[in-house]
């Protein structure tokens, strides 16, 4: 689905992401892990077209390079980021909504609003809420509600569990399982690594900009240096 090519990413004179390469097969999820600075973030930057970038992005058979944010979201891909992003002078109805300004088919779109409704009740609740009023958790699902009401394939999610009290990192990683469940491939960047690794298929570790170790899940839970830098031992 995805095809991630010698990827170089620099701010000047830093290089933040050190040629690497990895893939994302559909219907998977995808772990990046790795401590603050590793070149997590810069890598689904890249891929989104928020960041200029050396190597070749392929998504579908479709070459990423030069191309514009707005056109990767057409073509099905569409990242949460880090700090959820919403706009907190809409309703929650209203950054919803946002999120269809490619979408035709009226009807589809009842239908996705009813799907996020039904993944998170809470939003129904307060659906005429501006979105600064509700709490980080609250916040957190109207992003991830956002990027399903793109109706895209592929969601780039960053540090989801920013912030937030461990019953709603629980609540949303469950959510997360539901949505992949669902037929949404996920790619997700994490400091979490324990949480991240529990619902991935396969996952990369980043050190320094680069992917030092590679593996499906599990095998990076049982992994020694795993283990010991991101797992507590």
């Amino acid at each position: 689905m995805l095809s991630v090519q010698n990827l170089t990413v620099s701010y000047g004179m830093i290089r933040a992401v050190k040629d690497i390469s990895f893939e994302v097969q559909e219907g998977e999820i995808v772990a990046l892990i790795g401590a603050n600075g590793a070149g997590k973030s810069s890598t689904i930057n890249a891929i989104s077209g928020i960041l200029p970038y050396g190597g070749n992005i392929i998504y579908r058979g479709h070459d990423l390079h030069r191309m514009s944010p707005d056109k990767i979201v057409e073509l099905g891909i569409v990242q949460v980021p880090e700090g959820r992003g919403i706009f907190g002078n809409l309703t929650v109805l209203e950054n919803l909504r946002l999120a269809t300004w490619q979408r035709k088919n009226k009807a589809e779109v009842a239908k996705d609003l009813e799907r996020v409704f039904g993944i998170f009740p809470r939003l129904r609740e307060r659906v005429k809420q501006l979105g600064g009023t509700l709490s980080g958790g609250e916040q957190q699902m109207l992003a991830v509600g956002r990027a399903i009401m793109t109706h895209g394939q592929l969601m780039l999610l960053d540090e989801p569990s920013m912030g937030l009290a461990p019953v709603l990192v629980q609540e949303i990683f469950d959510v997360l399982k539901e949505i992949n469940q669902a037929g949404m491939t996920i790619l997700l960047v994490e400091q979490n690594a324990n949480m991240a690794l529990h619902v991935a298929q396969h996952g990369f570790v980043l050190e320094t900009g680069k992917i030092v170790i590679t593996g499906t899940g599990p095998e990076l839970i049982e992994n020694t240096h795993v283990r010991d830098t991101y797992l507590g031992g």
